[in-house]
C-alpha cells in the first residue's frame, strides 16, 4: 500500500503536504485551545508534522494514519526528533473508514478528504470517532476567485469549475452538514508558494540523483512546465485553509 511514486518523489523534502506554513500551522494550534492530554486522530498524516509540533508545544497525545510509507517513516522520525515519540503513534494503512477505538478532542482530515469521498463524507466519517464537545478539522481548497473557463479550472489540476466552491460558499456548506465553523485558518500566496515552489527543487536533484529512472522523464517533463503552470493558475485562483467544525448548537 502506498501513494503513487511520483508524488512520494516531489514531496519528499516536505515537511508540511499541505499550503499550510509552520507559523500557520502553529496558529491553528494556538486558536484551538489546545490542552495537555487532548487527544487527536489525523486521517491522512503525511509526514507528521502537525500532531510532533501539537505534541511538542501543547502536550497532545495521537495517532496518524497515511498511505504513503516515506511519509510514515518521516513522520516516526519527527515524532523522535521532537521528543514526542512516546505520546503520537504514526500508521502506515488506508485511513479510509478508519474510526478511532478510543474517542478524541479533535478528529482531522487536513487536504485529503478524498479518503471518504468529499468533505460531507469525511466529515461523517470523522464524527463517528468524536467526543462530546469535540471538533473536526477539515482542509479543503476553494476558489479564491471563479475561474472564468473550464480550461482555467483545468489549469488549476481541477477536472471542472464545480470541483471547489468559492469561500463563502464552502462555509454555507458547512452549515447545510449541520455544523458550525468555530474557527478557521486559511494560507495565502506565499504559503502556496512554499508547498509548490519547493517540489520543483525537489525534482531537480532527485534527477540529478536517479537519471536512468523508470520516472526520470515524467519527473523531467513536471519540472519543465510546472512553474508556469502554478503562476499562470493555482498561484492567482486557488485557495486552501483549514476549518474547525461542531456540530450545530441547540439550545434546550
Amino acid at each position: 500500500m502506498d501513494i503513487p511514486k511520483i508524488f512520494n518523489i516531489m514531496e519528499s523534502a516536505h515537511r508540511i503536504h499541505n499550503p499550510l506554513t509552520p507559523e500557520k500551522l502553529a496558529t491553528l494550534g494556538a486558536a484551538l485551545r489546545l490542552k495537555p492530554g487532548d487527544r487527536i486522530l489525523d486521517l491522512g498524516s503525511g509526514s507528521g508534522e502537525m500532531l510532533c509540533t501539537w505534541a511538542r508545544d501543547y502536550g497532545i497525545v495521537g495517532t496518524g494514519i497515511d498511505m504513503s510509507q516515506l511519509f510514515s517513516d518521516q513522520a516516526k522520525c519527527r515524532a523522535e526528533e521532537l521528543g514526542v515519540a512516546e505520546r503520537i503513534e504514526f500508521i502506515h494503512g488506508d485511513a479510509a473508514g478508519c474510526i478511532s477505538d478510543e474517542k478524541v478532542n479533535v478528529a482531522a482530515c487536513v487536504g485529503a478528504t478524498w479518503i471518504a469521498g468529499g468533505v460531507a463524507g469525511t466529515i461523517e466519517l470523522l464524527a463517528r470517532s468524536l467526543r462530546p464537545g469535540g471538533i473536526i478539522l477539515i482542509g479543503e481548497p476553494y476558489w479564491r476567485q471563479l475561474p472564468p473557463t473550464e480550461e482555467i479550472a483545468k489549469g488549476c489540476l481541477a477536472n471542472a469549475i464545480a470541483d471547489f466552491l468559492v469561500l463563502p460558499e464552502l462555509i454555507a456548506s458547512f452549515g447545510q452538514l449541520g455544523y458550525n465553523v468555530v474557527e478557521m485558518v486559511l494560507t495565502n500566496q506565499e504559503g502556496w508558494d512554499r508547498y509548490e515552489a519547493a517540489k520543483w527543487l525537489t525534482m531537480r536533484r532527485w534527477l540529478e540523483a536517479n537519471p536512468d529512472d523508470e520516472l526520470a522523464q515524467e519527473v523531467q517533463s513536471k519540472l519543465a512546465s510546472e512553474p508556469e503552470r502554478y503562476a499562470a493558475y493555482t498561484r492567482e485562483y486557488m485557495g486552501w485553509g483549514v476549518f474547525a467544525l461542531m456540530p450545530r448548537f441547540c439550545s434546550k
